[in-house]
């Protein structure tokens, strides 16, 4: 006979997924309307709704910031009805409000959900980050490496040239001699405005997407979510955490981090099993968008379970 107080993924997995299609139903109302803050807004208001009637000890470890610079969905809040197992929560409401807001692509609502105590708690600073998809040998490419030598390096191991590669990188002036670099092989680059969990996601389903790498840095918490998925998908990620001044060096100690330098694996970002929901609020190469019609609102979920590897595409079709 098993416990309540068990983290059993088979049966809250259906739960997560309403919860992340809860939060993209409400932000969609907001797309292409040039309000940023409004559409996370809607989306935080519903994730935090459909949480809360989840039977769980939840604790948000991956949030909308600080408590005192986020009101709901803060860094250390619990949710959920306070009976069941005790889990750590990483979440983000809408990922891509600015995508959301201009009607681009690739806009989501990622939440994902393990035993308490097996996510990374990543301060809100840069995270460095490099990302392959499945089927490699462990550190196939490193950290370690420059950008050019990853392309190489995977090239090999892919038993192609470099200018078969593909590397999905957030446009930033910071990335431009990384860029460059990475260009210098004759690899191809797929630049993304925002979104780096989708750009990682992508790396898993290198056929479907065409994207056989992720690099650069992005925020730190995105860098656990995005571990959150490969862990159910296969792939390999590292993270390195990005401190720019001594503020951001006290947001790491509060969470608990010591070394400083630490590279962290998929495994050590998320050490247990855990469940990973996304659905889509724009059309995007990983989930659609929302779809409206006459009387009727669709989502399409993509709905993770690490222990098994198991990965469903649910679509949800609901009466306005």
């Amino acid at each position: 006979m098993t416990s309540k107080s068990e983290f059993h993924d088979r049966m809250l997995s259906l739960g997560l997924a309403r919860v992340s299609e809860a939060a993209a139903l409400a932000s969609a109302k907001l797309v292409g309307r040039g309000d940023e803050k409004a559409a996370d807004q809607a989306a935080v208001d519903a994730m935090r709704t459909q949480l809360n009637m989840l039977d769980i000890k939840g604790r948000v470890v991956i949030g909308e910031g600080e408590r005192d610079e986020a009101p709901m969905l803060y860094i250390g809040e619990e949710v959920g009805s306070g009976t069941g197992p005790e889990v750590d929560i990483a979440l983000d409401p809408l990922e891509g409000t600015t995508l959301t807001a201009k009607d681009f692509p690739n806009a989501l609502t990622v939440i994902a959900m393990a035993p308490r105590g097996s996510m990374l708690h990543a301060p809100d600073v840069y995270m460095e980050k490099l990302a392959i998809g499945p089927g490699f040998a462990p550190d196939t490419v490193t950290m370690d490496m420059s950008p050019s030598d990853r392309v190489r390096a995977l090239a090999k191991a892919k038993g192609c040239q470099p200018s078969d590669i593909t590397v999905c990188v957030l446009e930033r002036p910071r990335h431009e001699d990384m860029i460059a670099d990475i260009r210098s092989t004759g690899a191809a680059i797929r630049l993304i405005m925002d979104g780096d969990v989708a750009g990682v996601i992508h790396c898993a389903e290198p056929d479907v997407t065409g994207i056989d790498m992720y690099m650069g840095s992005g925020g730190a918490p995105e860098g656990v979510l995005a571990a959150s998925a490969l862990k159910c998908m296969g792939g390999q990620i590292y993270g390195k955490l990005l401190f720019r001044n001594e503020d951001e060096i006290a947001r790491a100690r509060r969470a608990g981090i010591e070394d400083l330098d630490r590279v962290y694996t998929r495994d050590e970002m998320v050490t247990g099993d855990v469940i990973f929901a996304a659905t889509g609020v724009t059309d995007g190469s990983i989930v659609k968008g929302i779809r409206t019609e006459p009387g009727w609102v669709t989502t399409e979920t993509l709905l993770m379970r690490s222990k098994t590897g198991s990965l469903r595409r649910m679509t949800y079709r609901s009466p306005l």
